[in-house]
């Protein structure tokens, strides 16, 4: 919601400066996301007259304008806007001018032409959104008279506001006026238009009115207002007027304000309509009388089918959920709450107008609007809940405006019929419930004094207060939605912090909080999250190479996801499928998630696991393998390694086992070549999954430091040549035992192919030497080579590859 400055003074009986009105609104709720300084940076534009127009000799879309500034002499101006005349008078930004974007004016040259100035448009000039060409000012206007001067612009704040769903009555300018009144200390003022006709029915506000119709008489003919749908119109408000100038001209302040509150100017008679619904909060529609069938206005459920051509243009479907006002002939003329029919617009040849101003369900407004894809600035008020009190003044307003401007005359009748409306509730508001929720320690006559300058009547009780809730507040209903006003208005600032001092139950599980260690390291390592379904298709166990026997659910959500996974390499599998159709190459993702197991035979349930698994887009086997390592080595796992095996779903000579101390907890290596083609994968694909949940109880080795040596290390690296039987993590690991001076082995080549027997390859080292006492000696890192060739080929057949 926007709102101006100047416009909110209107509703106070003292000013208050910008700040304390920015601060306030801060403190209420409603905080300012933006603020604009209307009428900065317009110093130094002025009003000029177009004395000639010629093309430019060296550009097609620049033409050369030259204009007068009151002192007779000829101004060349560069102008790609092409809507001028000679004799126009135009907005002149003059030498020096610093633009309210931030764009100083200087003299320059335009493919060889001086420009000595700017002509601006009315979007340059903040003033509204057009910017098709140069605005166009009153011919009437004196030369050389300041911009702001002419158009009568004077300097204003104008702040958007953040509103939350409950709070209807912040969408209007009364609304916000009236609760920030009380908060910067000063009266609340709601200027009253004169009553020029008689009040309808006493104002029994939540009374239930069950709809009906009534009549009145006007000099235009007998007019007719029914309401067929008694809860979804709560009221609806008609009067005519009449000896409207269809010539009549929105005022310029008015236009202005509409624009600044994000509103187009439209014609006189839709943008008074427009300018009481954003001061008053009161949605309203002016229907040409004239083009309404038996001049009679029905409230009615719409019809399945039925059709309806909105203001837009747009001919829309409608059902039996939408809220209707049709005419004589039971036509619709309007989507209720949404938006007006064309067939009953009011256009240029208007004289005589019926006013409707009504209050429509909510709820079914909201429905309305998603469901045909409309929403309006009417729906986005009638959907929070319109103050169904305010129609009557909200027709005061109107027909003030619509005389002032238009020449209106506003018949001595009016109708106003009532559906049911909601009730408004008397609350019982508890201080020491107040004092509890809010932390406070607040008096009767304080709770009082907060909640009654905005409505919410506070009568005292022995306990504390019977609350009337206020028509303008339809979301609150309860006890704690005074509260909340108390709250508000007491200020959040002005209660103290306390410190929680009772205990508080509850804490991470050892196994929750390294299950988050575990998705930070995954993260650390650049690997995105995934979490596909565990749902999955008949025939998608098979093409992942897995057992197909899976656990099928009875009633499963959709009927082609029947199957539950035994594993997530299906649902990773279909992930790197979909990036590789995209382009989308080398892609690293990692999922923890349950995968659900035949259970045993004494077990009813299937044997549901936690499983976490990493697939590796355009690696081999190594990478997942480092990966693993990594993630054992962040858990403390007590030796971990890998052992060759033939794994389902996995290549069958680049697979095996994760093993703790010797114990399986995973699988590890790369993805069928079968199931990559069933999938349209082009490239190979590491992939690890381990069950999280049993490897909590893993063997765990000890934290413990170890100094880092201040001697130089020496480098070593030994290539082996094993059995392909033999696992590189095994060999690594009797590398590693060999001496305590081997502070470091690192596998970093596996090489096949030429002077390599089929059956063998060869795995290379990188083998740091250190002592954390002294500089080792040539001697003695010849001897723990010797050594270490030697327990590689002892322990692994492993060969010392020339």
């Amino acid at each position: 919601m926007k709102v101006l400055h100047s416009w909110l003074l209107e509703f106070l009986d003292a000013p208050v400066s910008p700040e304390q009105v920015a601060a306030a609104f801060d403190d209420l709720g409603t905080p300012v996301e933006e603020e604009t300084r209307i009428g900065d940076g317009l110093e130094g534009i002025e009003v000029v007259k177009v004395l000639t127009l010629s093309p430019h000799p060296n550009a097609d879309k620049i033409q050369l304008v030259e204009v007068d500034r009151g002192d007779g002499e000829a101004l060349q101006i560069c102008c790609g806007a092409f809507n001028m005349a000679v004799g126009d008078l135009v907005p002149l930004a003059t030498l020096g001018t610093v633009m309210p974007g931030g764009m100083k004016i200087e003299k320059r040259k335009l493919r060889g032409e001086w420009s000595s100035g700017m002509l601006c448009s009315s979007r340059e000039l903040g003033v509204s959104d057009e910017h098709s060409g140069i605005m166009i000012l009153d011919g009437r206007l004196t030369l050389g008279t300041p911009i702001t001067e002419a158009l009568g612009i004077k300097p204003d704040v104008l702040w958007e506001l953040e509103v939350n769903p409950n709070r209807p009555d912040a969408m209007n300018i009364m609304g916000l006026a009236r609760d920030l009144a009380p908060k910067v200390g000063v009266g609340f003022v709601a200027p009253t238009p004169p009553a020029l006709v008689a009040s309808g029915k006493d104002a029994q506000w939540g009374a239930q009115g069950g709809g009906g119709s009534q009549s009145g008489e006007s000099t235009a003919g007998r007019f007719t207002v029914e309401i067929a749908d008694a809860d979804g119109c709560g009221r609806f408000l008609a009067r005519v007027l009449s000896g409207i100038d269809p010539s009549a001209k929105t005022p310029d302040w008015m236009a202005q304000r509409l624009v600044h509150l994000g509103m187009r100017s439209i014609s006189a008679m839709v943008d008074i309509s427009n300018y009481v619904m954003l001061e008053l909060g009161q949605p309203n529609h002016p229907y040409d009388l004239d083009r309404v069938a038996g001049q009679t206005l029905k409230v009615r459920k719409g019809r399945d089918g039925e059709k309806i051509v909105t203001l837009d243009d747009v001919e829309r479907t409608l059902s039996s959920d939408d809220i209707l006002i049709c005419d004589g002939n039971d036509v619709p003329v309007g989507i209720a709450g949404i938006m007006g029919g064309a067939s009953g617009e009011v256009s240029e040849t208007t004289t005589d107008v019926l006013l409707e101003m009504a209050w429509f369900d909510p709820t079914s407004i909201s429905r309305s609007s998603r469901r045909l894809g409309l929403r309006s600035e009417a729906s986005a008020r009638f959907e929070k809940g319109v103050d169904f009190a305010v129609a009557e003044h909200a027709a005061d307003r109107f027909c003030e405006l619509a005389a002032q401007i238009c020449g209106a005359v506003t018949q001595a009748v009016q109708v106003d019929v009532r559906g049911n409306l909601p009730e408004r509730p008397t609350v019982r508001v508890r201080t020491a419930r107040v004092n509890a929720i809010l932390g406070t320690e607040l008096a009767d006559q304080q709770i009082s004094d907060l909640l009654n300058p905005i409505g919410f009547v506070a009568g005292p009780t022995v306990d504390g207060h019977e609350v009337t809730i206020p028509t303008w507040r339809y979301d609150s209903a309860t006890e704690i939605d005074a509260i909340e006003e108390v709250g508000r208005h007491f200020g959040y600032r002005n209660i103290e912090n306390q410190e929680l001092t009772a205990a508080r139950a509850g804490r991470l599980t050892p196994h929750q909080l390294e299950r988050r260690e575990v998705r930070r390291l995954l993260c650390g390592l650049g690997l995105a999250e995934v979490q596909p379904l565990p749902f999955l298709a008949p025939g998608q166990l098979a093409d992942a190479g897995l057992d197909p026997s899976g656990i099928e659910l009875v009633n499963p959500l959709v009927a082609e996801e029947s199957v539950l996974r035994t594993a997530l390499l299906p649902g990773l599998v279909t992930a790197v499928a979909r990036n590789y159709a995209r382009r989308q190459l080398g892609v690293g993702l990692w999922e923890i998630g349950h995968v659900f197991l035949t259970p045993p035979a004494d077990q009813v349930l299937p044997d549901e696991r936690e499983h976490l698994a990493v697939v590796l887009s355009g690696h081999e086997a190594p990478a997942a393998v480092e990966v693993w390592l990594t993630l054992a080595e962040k858990l403390r796992l007590q030796r971990p390694s890998v052992r060759n095996a033939t794994i389902a779903g996995l290549h069958p000579t680049r697979g095996g086992e994760v093993l703790v101390n010797g114990v399986s907890f995973g699988i590890v290596g790369e993805i069928d070549t079968s199931v990559l083609q069933r999938h349209d994968i082009g490239e190979r694909v590491a992939y690890l999954e381990i069950d999280l949940g049993a490897i909590a109880s893993a063997e765990r080795r000890s934290e413990k430091y170890r100094q880092i040596s201040r001697f130089p290390a020496s480098d070593i690296d030994l290539a082996f040549v094993v059995d392909n039987s033999v696992s590189a993590m095994d060999l690594e690991r009797t590398l590693g035992e060999v001496d305590e001076l081997v502070w470091s082995v690192r596998l970093f080549d596996i090489y096949r192919g030429p002077s390599i027997d089929d059956d063998k390859r060869s795995l290379a080292f990188g083998i740091r030497l250190q002592s954390g006492e002294r500089t080792l000696t040539d001697g003695e890192v010849a001897e723990v080579r010797d050594r270490l060739i030697a327990a590689a080929n002892e322990a692994h057949g492993a060969t010392l590859r020339a």
